[in-house]
């Protein structure tokens, strides 16, 4: 409600005007989410890379991906963190603002799917905030959620290689990218999803 109000006159960027247009209709189209990051705290760090793949009709669309390492050379900088990351990777590079706008530009109004996809989400809503945006509007899944009412498991934390040997995947630990780990975790959101019957 505060957030309708302190928005309620704001001039967005042209992106995210064409963001929000796009929630007049629902989606079919999920978007399995990986993110990298300086750690879980929406206030104190940042994103370092994106790994994003589409599924539609219940196929993973290899084509329809999204990959990109921010270039965070101040925060690692004035944090003493190595830069060697950015450095080695061979993925697209992008400055925050370029890479907001490509990630926000690339979902459209899917329905985004990660492992504990709130850190990624509360993440990025942050970045967005410094783009004089709003917050993300996409319907969110959790393969960890998913897992623990298909199994009654409660709050009972289960990684991602535990979910990886549970359905006889090679382990996320030997998983080198983002995007990699954004496939993996595109399997494991339709094996849930098949077994949980959901549409």
């Amino acid at each position: 409600m505060l957030d309708w109000i302190k928005n309620i006159n704001k001039e967005y960027p042209e992106f995210w005007k064409n963001y929000l247009s796009k929630f007049e209709k629902k989606s079919q189209r999920y978007v399995s989410l990986s993110i990298t990051s300086t750690g879980t705290n929406p206030e104190k760090d940042v994103i370092l890379s994106f790994g994003a793949v589409a599924i539609e009709q219940d196929s993973i669309r290899i084509g329809d991906s999204f990959e990109v390492v921010l270039l965070q050379y101040i925060y690692l900088h004035d944090n003493g963190l190595s830069n060697e990351f950015i450095i080695k990777s061979t993925q697209p590079k992008l400055g925050e603002r370029e890479a907001i706008q490509a990630f926000i530009e690339y979902i459209g109004n899917a329905t985004l799917v990660g492992h504990r996809i709130d850190y990624a989400v509360n993440l990025i809503n942050t970045a967005l905030e410094k783009l004089d945006c709003g917050r993300l509007k996409n319907e969110a899944l959790d393969i960890e959620i998913m897992f623990q009412k298909l199994n009654d498991l409660s709050d009972k934390p289960v990684s991602i290689d535990q979910l990886c040997a549970h359905f006889k995947l090679p382990a996320s630990s030997e998983i080198a990218s983002t995007p990699e780990e954004a496939y993996t975790i595109a399997l494991l959101f339709l094996k849930l999803k098949l077994r949980l019957g959901l549409k």
